[in-house]
């Protein structure tokens, strides 16, 4: 399935244009640079696919991230500094995944991803990619968007290679969806967006990207309660189960939205510069193809049949 799609993005990720635009940017522009073909193939469970050389072009790329803290204090970022040039915790959770997938030992060749994790959670044991967030102080804004990729992340590692940091990152990342019940969207004024968001979320999507779905958020959490040998509060986490039950009946889950759809990007101009006004992203033949609204993925029915089993044995 899929066959040729794929196959044109394999292609294009071995081609002097990927490797060109992979020295301009490992991120930008969305969604048609090498980055989102990476991501989208991994998701796939197809991250073998990926050429070598780009594999190794794009950790290099990650290598020459300018700041490997995140900016997330007034006066922070140095005087120069791009912005839109430097990580974020989604971010950085969906290559830490990738690479590991691969088989780049990524705390090795990216040793600072890890601890960034651990550094910028939240006292609710979640995190937010808007750096303006850490300054509120009468409130936690913290974003599941935020949080769900690092703790993925995190949870890659097995139990007995957990660090106590990263342990303790994990069981309050943990702590955080299960506060939030995988559904519910921030309370804060700060992030009162999120909860307007949280209505969708009941509405799988794929590929996901760094965007947040409830069974995403199942497949996490019984992962780590798996791995960690825990329960999960069956109060809690039981009713989504459910919901997800009586949504797909049969099994078979069918994408409710494109959550990349409608975003916009910056765009790098032909003298090498980049253009900060928003436009529309363009995709690619790959991105279109899997992510039909309506559609029967066969990658999401994977997941939930394998996440499904895996929850109803670790919850409490």
């Amino acid at each position: 399935m899929f066959d040729d799609e794929i196959a044109a993005s394999v292609g294009y990720l071995g081609s002097a244009e990927a490797l060109a635009c992979l020295e301009a940017s490992s991120y930008w522009p969305k969604w048609d640079s090498p980055w989102w073909h990476m991501l989208l193939l991994h998701e796939m469970g197809e991250t073998r696919r990926i050429p070598e050389r780009t594999m190794r072009a794009f950790v290099d790329a990650m290598k020459a991230t300018p700041f490997t803290i995140f900016m997330d204090g007034p006066g922070e970022l140095p005087k120069g500094a791009d912005p839109y040039f430097t990580a974020c915790h989604c971010q950085l959770g969906n290559v830490y995944r990738v690479l590991d997938g691969f088989g780049v030992d990524v705390d090795a060749e990216l040793p600072w991803v890890g601890p960034w994790f651990v550094a910028n959670q939240m006292a609710d044991g979640g995190m937010n990619c808007d750096e303006s967030a850490y300054a509120v102080t009468d409130e936690c804004p913290s974003s599941m968007v935020g949080t769900i990729a690092a703790f993925e992340a995190m949870a890659l590692k097995s139990a007995e290679g957990l660090s106590e940091e990263a342990a303790s990152f994990l069981d309050r990342a943990a702590g955080f969806m299960v506060g939030r019940r995988l559904t519910m969207g921030s309370e804060t004024r700060h992030n009162a967006a999120e909860r307007e968001a949280a209505a969708s979320w009941m509405l799988p999507c794929f590929p996901r990207f760094y965007h947040y779905d409830v069974i995403r958020g199942l497949t996490a959490l019984s992962l780590w309660a798996e791995r960690r040998g825990v329960s999960v509060p069956r109060e809690a986490i039981g009713p989504v189960v459910e919901a997800v039950d009586r949504a797909f009946p049969d099994g078979v889950v069918r994408i409710g939205r494109r959550c990349w759809e409608g975003v916009g990007t910056i765009m790098q101009t032909g003298d090498g510069s980049w253009d900060y006004r928003r436009r529309e992203a363009p995709g690619f033949p790959l991105l279109e193809a899997v992510s039909a609204v309506g559609a029967a993925s066969p990658y999401l029915t994977r997941e939930w049949a394998g996440t499904r089993r895996r929850m109803l044995g670790v919850l409490g």
